[in-house]
């Protein structure tokens, strides 16, 4: 079982950087893919970025392609997400997502075993 923990979410305006990251507990966090999706309100939980259990492989979708980055730490357990030229459109609770023992990055939400609690973004115009 994993149990993830996201942090780093807050207040920010428009052009602003932040720096999301998620603690893993458990066994199978670097035999995991990662993922980060977002919600606002009103709208459906939607795939943000994913990563490869080594790191090697990510996906973004195209509307932060250039601006987010995801990372891992598997020695440290965590997951990381640099988001850079904010713009107010992502405001969101943004959550990590674990797929166990899985190896391709996933889009659907459906496909992932593990959720954190997320952390709100707003990001002010």
């Amino acid at each position: 079982q994993v149990q993830l923990v996201e942090s780093g979410g807050g207040l920010v305006q428009a052009g602003d950087s932040l720096r999301l990251s998620c603690a893993a507990s458990g066994r199978t966090f670097s035999s995991s893919v990662m993922a980060w999706f977002r919600q606002a309100p009103g709208k459906e939980r939607e795939f943000v970025c994913g990563i490869s259990r080594k790191g090697i492989t990510t996906n973004y979708a195209d509307s932060v392609k250039g601006r987010f980055t995801i990372s891992r730490d598997n020695a440290k357990n965590t997951l990381y997400l640099q988001m850079n030229s904010l713009k107010p459109e992502d405001t969101a609770v943004y959550y990590c997502a674990a797929r166990t023992n899985e190896v391709l990055i996933m889009a659907r939400a459906r496909e992932y075993d593990y959720w954190g609690q997320g952390t709100q973004v707003t990001v002010s115009s």
